[in-house]
């Protein structure tokens, strides 16, 4: 069984798709792994460290693809590359299928079997490939210093000759795995932390890890959550309530992080140009969901803008990418576990059990047909 993988095409992900780690791994299934070179240079994994694991090196995509029985991305293959996979190929990435039918239709038309790595069912067997988890952990992180590069002052209370420096406010809009994260990291580094989000189960996570939950909680908040355990979208009525609440609150902080998204659908809403407006010349909001239309009025996809009242909106994207080294390492132990579901250890080959839930979950493509019934071609 031949694997490959590829250098990421798209001038914005610096992430590669396997690690020497993961390479020894399949090499010790019996499989040969072909590294397109300089796939890892971004994420600092030179083509040498690919080799000692036992790897070959290949010079372009197409030497890389020739006879791979399985390709392994961090993005979905271009047109380019669809092109020289061969037919019946498996390929796993983050296909991003949401509004891209038209991409999942050239990679049914061009035969390849394909899986989208971030719709893993959220069960406790699927725990070690849970993609968005562990990119959305490191996005927590680095959005809180992010966040913090740009306030230009220090996040924890600070007591000197000189005089006491105050704690930083910072406030975390959406507690899933990104902004539990956000609030352990901004927590840790000083600030006071409060937090938001729909879903009444998050209240007990935010205060314990030493935040205080902002909120507002009727009858339609206990029951704002999907049996999936992500955000239900709430009624305007509620919107506007926990509109009211936030205003308030948001005028006296000096950093915002949103990171509220429902899958399939555009960001919602949170943050108001009035909103923006109350806040402190010097504040920060930091949105994490930019790339999907943003939770900040004005924000923009990979851009800072700064706005009339010194407020500054950082929309920077691919967030887990700018630690790519630690993103990749994540996302090609997450890919491993689920790819070795696929591999028959006796015979050394690729064989995908079409019945497993992770598979029916994941699988957009096969037999030249999009088969994800979410993704099914409109009558």
């Amino acid at each position: 069984m031949r694997i490959a993988v590829l250098t990421e095409t798209d001038p914005i992900e610096p992430r590669v798709a396997a690690v020497p780690e993961t390479v020894k791994k399949f090499i010790g299934l019996g499989s040969e792994v072909v590294v397109q070179s300089g796939a890892g240079a971004k994420a600092g994994v030179p083509d040498s460290e690919y080799e000692a694991a036992g790897a070959k090196i290949a010079g372009s995509a197409e030497d890389a693809l020739s006879g791979a029985d399985l390709v392994l991305k961090v993005r979905r293959p271009n047109a380019d590359e669809l092109a020289k996979i061969q037919k019946g190929a498996v390929v796993v990435a983050i296909m991003d299928p949401y509004g891209h039918e038209d991409a999942l239709k050239a990679a049914a038309e061009a035969g390849v079997d394909t899986f989208a790595m971030e719709l893993m069912p959220r069960i406790t067997r699927a725990q070690v490939m849970d993609v968005l988890s562990s990119q959305a952990n490191l996005a927590g992180y680095r959005a809180v210093v992010d966040g913090a590069a740009e306030y230009g002052r220090s996040l924890p209370m600070m007591m000197t000759a000189a005089g006491t420096v105050p704690a930083a406010r910072i406030f975390i809009m959406g507690v899933g795995v990104a902004g539990l994260q956000a609030i352990a990291t901004a927590r840790r580094m000083g600030a006071v932390v409060t937090a938001t989000d729909v879903r009444p189960a998050t209240k007990e996570q935010v205060e314990s890890l030493g935040a205080k939950f902002v909120a507002v909680e009727d009858d339609e908040f206990k029951q704002a959550e999907t049996s999936g355990g992500y955000a239900k979208e709430m009624s305007a009525e509620y919107q506007k309530k926990q509109a009211e609440l936030v205003k308030g609150h948001i005028a006296k902080q000096d950093i915002v992080i949103t990171t509220a998204l429902i899958p399939g659908r555009p960001a919602p809403k949170l943050v108001s140009e009035e909103m923006v407006a109350s806040m402190k010349p010097g504040s920060v909001l930091v949105d994490l969901a930019v790339e999907r239309g943003g939770n900040v009025a004005g924000a923009k996809a990979g851009e800072i803008v700064t706005v009339g009242n010194g407020v500054k909106i950082v929309g920077h994207v691919n967030v887990p990418g700018r630690l790519a080294a630690t993103a990749s390492s994540l996302y090609a132990r997450n890919l491993y576990a689920f790819v070795e579901t696929m591999i028959d250890k006796e015979a050394k080959a690729l064989a995908v059990k079409w019945d497993d839930e992770l598979v029916k979950a994941t699988n957009l493509t096969r037999d030249g047909q999009v088969v994800h019934p979410n993704f099914q071609p409109k009558a």
